[in-house]
Order: C-alpha cells, then sequence, then structure tokens
C-alpha cells in the first residue's frame, strides 16, 4: 500500500506563501484523485482541494484564487502552493488518496503576525 509523507509546513506572516510536499512511498499513476485536507485544534478536518489524473481540480471556497493543487505523477508528489495566507489558514495539513486513502502524520502550517 502506498503511504504518504507531508512536508513543507511552518510559521509564516499573513499574506504570504508556503508550498506543501506529499511524497508517496511508490507509484501514484494508479490513483485517480489525490487530496489535500486541514484540520484547526478543535475542528473537523476539511477538505482543501483535490486533483484527478486529468489534472481538473477541485477547491474549497475558502481557499479558491490562493491556493493551487498539482502532481508530479513521475517524481509521485503532489503539492500545494499556498499564497496570501490568512490566519484562518492555521491548520495541520494532510494528504491522501481519495476518498478512501490512509492519512499521513500531517505538516503544521500557523499564520501569525
Amino acid at each position: 500500500q502506498v503511504q504518504f509523507v507531508e512536508s513543507g509546513g511552518g510559521l509564516v506572516q499573513p499574506g504570504g506563501s508556503l508550498r506543501l510536499s506529499c511524497a508517496a512511498s511508490g507509484s501514484i499513476f494508479s490513483i485517480i484523485v489525490m487530496g489535500w485536507y486541514r484540520q484547526a485544534p478543535g475542528k473537523q478536518r476539511e477538505l482543501v482541494a483535490r486533483i484527478n489524473l486529468g489534472g481538473n481540480t477541485y477547491y474549497a471556497d475558502s481557499v479558491k484564487g490562493r491556493f493551487t493543487i498539482s502532481r508530479d505523477n513521475a517524481k509521485n508528489t503532489v503539492y500545494l502552493q499556498m499564497n496570501s495566507l490568512k490566519s484562518e489558514d492555521t491548520a495541520v495539513y494532510y494528504c491522501r488518496a481519495d476518498p478512501a486513502g490512509s492519512w499521513g502524520q500531517g505538516t503544521q502550517v500557523t499564520v501569525s503576525s
């Protein structure tokens, strides 16, 4: 089974940018849909963005126009470029194969002045 490791999180100021990476332990060519999720303390995990093999994407309204999901199948990696970050983007970010993939450890994103 393919496992994923999230990385790239950190502390940034409002308006700043981060690029998250989701590195797979094996090929992701067979994974049709990959998704990025986030979970803030005390809140439900929510879908942030999805991308399929054709490059079609979906974004939650809260991040639309600011975040970009992409995938490099040759590198077995999925990315989430986050721009114009807001304090409400603070959360642990996770990636998985949708809709029923397993969860990794996530990577912490903190947006604060």
